[in-house]
């Protein structure tokens, strides 16, 4: 098994977070993981990516220029990834704040309504929970327990309050894909 992924959209729209968390998850399940995060100096509302690799087998190198799946959290982020996506990969697109349709046709696309998602939980900063629950559905690249354990880590016992409407955000970016 190996997954390489390119996860990117504005700062603040934790898709840095999400990235190291399905790294976590990796770990957390004996498989080889490297994340490698990319952004400028301007952080929350500039661009960020991250390359995410959860492999069987050891990895050569974490830099990617092509993708078995993109993430794209915002226009700009489809406009510069959507090329990178191997032939018969998976993009995702947050549908809430992209209007664009993709324009390849041999890749599978999956457009999931991320900010609607999260505004219905009351919580719009869940918006990139909904969209990893909804890659791990497509991929299953990670069990959403040990996304959820590595959340717990990042976050600590003083916020682990959160971690139900997390787990609620990925079950309802999952269900938004299902057929």
């Amino acid at each position: 098994m190996l997954w390489t992924n390119i996860f990117a959209g504005f700062g603040g729209q934790g898709v840095l977070l999400i990235g190291q968390l399905l790294a976590y998850a990796g770990m957390y399940e004996d498989k080889n993981v490297s994340w490698l995060p990319s952004y400028g100096p301007e952080m929350r509302g500039g661009t960020a990516n991250c390359s995410v690799v959860v492999s069987d087998e050891p990895i050569a190198s974490p830099v990617l220029s092509m993708a078995d799946c993109v993430i794209a959290m915002n226009t700009p982020s489809l406009d510069k990834f959507e090329s990178c996506v191997n032939p018969g990969g998976k993009l995702f697109i947050n549908s809430s704040i992209i209007e664009k349709k993709a324009t390849r046709t041999d890749i599978d696309v999956f457009y999931v309504p991320c900010n609607e998602i999260a505004e219905k939980l009351g919580n719009p900063k869940v918006a990139n929970m909904a969209m990893l629950g909804a890659y791990l559905e497509a991929t299953k690249a990670a069990k959403t327990q040990s996304v959820l354990d590595a959340l717990l880590y990042k976050l600590g016992e003083k916020k682990a309050h959160l971690i139900p409407l997390n787990r609620e955000a990925i079950e309802a970016g999952a269900e938004s894909i299902k057929k």
